[in-house]
């Protein structure tokens, strides 16, 4: 007999897959989303897309820009611009950290994941370096490297 779905399990809608080949992820922090009412019917069907999404932090604000919601199929006239500036919402601190390291560093906001959590919509933000094509190419060679490791004990 299969056992029930948890109400607790966090199962992404959406995942940004070229995030960790592309930029080297420095710290994650969670945060909320500020959504309408017909976004947050269409992220329960799952029609997100992550993949151009990004940061930024604007007056001691962090804001997530390109994040393509799909319009609700229902929604009539009360429906959402799919790819409108949405507000994230996280703790003082954690913004000041945040300007920090945009601003001076200069490194880049990144989406990874897109969830429900507890029935709220939250995003895991990451700090990330872009990397260069050679980072890339060292990056395939290690993953390549620990494969055959695997694949020789696998062997023995």
């Amino acid at each position: 007999m299969p056992k029930p779905a948890d109400k607790d399990a966090i199962e992404p809608i959406a995942r940004n897959k070229r995030a960790r080949h592309d930029y080297q992820i420095l710290e994650t922090w969670e945060a909320g989303v500020v959504l309408t009412g017909t976004e947050v019917k269409s992220l329960r069907n799952g029609k997100a897309n992550l993949t151009d999404a990004y940061g930024i932090v604007k007056d001691g604000e962090v804001w997530l820009l390109n994040l393509h919601i799909s319009p609700y199929e229902k929604g009539n006239q009360f429906n959402h611009e799919p790819e409108r500036t949405r507000k994230l919402l996280l703790h003082r601190r954690e913004i000041k950290r945040l300007i920090g390291a945009v601003e001076r560093q200069g490194l880049t906001l990144i989406p990874l994941d897109l969830y429900f959590k507890h029935g709220i919509a939250k995003v895991t933000m990451a700090l990330g370096k872009g990397k260069q094509l050679h980072d890339k190419r060292e990056s395939a060679r290690e993953r390549d490297a620990e494969r055959e490791m695997a694949r020789e004990f696998r062997r023995r």
